[in-house]
């Protein structure tokens, strides 16, 4: 019987990033409006395309973890690498609209912020359910290895630091309000707004860049050349070589060629593949191992 608690675990940590989602963007789509911060409309849009990217991330969390069969041999797990390349082009779309937003409330428009304690309030929140689904989400994604929860973790992580920049903002305007001396820092809302755009950039690069890496089955970094060493310090491997490495979701298969006794008997080189598929998998838990033996006569010594 398979055992399904991995995929449960995984699945309920993105349900409730998606929960988590839905409550601050609808805090901060009522607080934004009524008090016209475009630094807090700027953060509703990015929790909204939040809310849609943790969806994504769910559905992918679940259809990745579908088993193997016979039109995908190699299991669904590219399905949270496309679930994160959604997410990117999501956060994108995100930065162009900040941006302009943002450009058009220095230039052209002298819009009234009221800096309200409700303002504040929400953004508070914002941080703390942040800092928690974060750590809930980078927890089971070094646990299942898994590229989409990393992903949202991630992407979670620095909207923390977007509401802190959204929070200064405001402080600006509640200043101006009370000092007119300080009438500039009236301008500290739209250029947060553009701050946070950067921040968003920032994370969609980064994401886009694992993302294609994912999609393009880049190996992970070393993996190659620690199989490599490994295998060859087995007793009757005399070498390894034609190593490849790839990852699907959690998953990981790798691929390698040994050279061995040509002479040595097929029962005593199906118990050396195993071993190296043993050694193999001390490198790269889980691992899908593969062992194509090759025979050569000894050199005599």
């Amino acid at each position: 019987m398979v055992d399904r608690t991995a995929d449960i675990e995984k699945g309920n940590v993105a349900l409730n990033s998606v929960l988590a989602a839905l409550l601050l963007t609808a805090l901060k789509i009522v607080v934004g409006v009524w008090s016209g911060s475009l630094g807090i409309l700027a953060e509703a849009a990015h929790s909204g395309l939040d809310l849609l990217a943790a969806i994504v991330t769910l559905v992918a969390v679940r259809i990745s973890s579908i088993p193997a069969d016979q039109n995908h041999a190699y299991g669904h797990g590219k399905v949270e690498n496309l679930s994160a390349l959604v997410e990117t082009l999501l956060l994108l779309a995100t930065c162009v609209w900040i941006i302009s937003e943002a450009v058009e409330r220095l230039t052209a428009h002298n819009v009234v912020v009221d800096a309200s304690i409700w303002t504040f309030l929400v953004m508070a929140t914002s941080i703390v359910v942040d800092v928690t689904r974060s750590r809930m989400l980078y927890r089971a994604a070094r646990k299942h290895r898994s590229q989409a929860l990393e992903a949202d973790a991630l992407h979670f992580s620095t909207d923390i630091w977007s509401s802190a920049v959204v929070i200064v903002g405001l402080l600006g305007v509640k200043l101006a309000a009370s000092f007119p001396h300080l009438d500039f820092l009236r301008l500290t809302d739209a250029v947060a707004a553009l701050i946070v755009a950067v921040i968003v950039v920032a994370v969609s690069l980064q994401l886009g860049r694992r993302t294609i890496q994912g999609l393009l089955d880049t190996a992970p970094a070393g993996a190659a050349g620690r199989i490599k060493e490994t295998v060859e310090a087995i007793d009757r491997v005399d070498n390894c070589h034609a190593v490849r490495v790839r990852q699907s979701g959690p998953q990981y298969f790798v691929d390698l060629h040994i050279l061995v006794d040509g002479q040595m008997t097929l029962k005593d080189a199906h118990e050396l593949t195993e071993r190296v598929e043993q050694a193999v998998q001390a490198v790269l838990p889980g691992a899908d191992v593969t062992v194509h033996p090759e025979p050569h006569m000894p050199v005599a010594g």
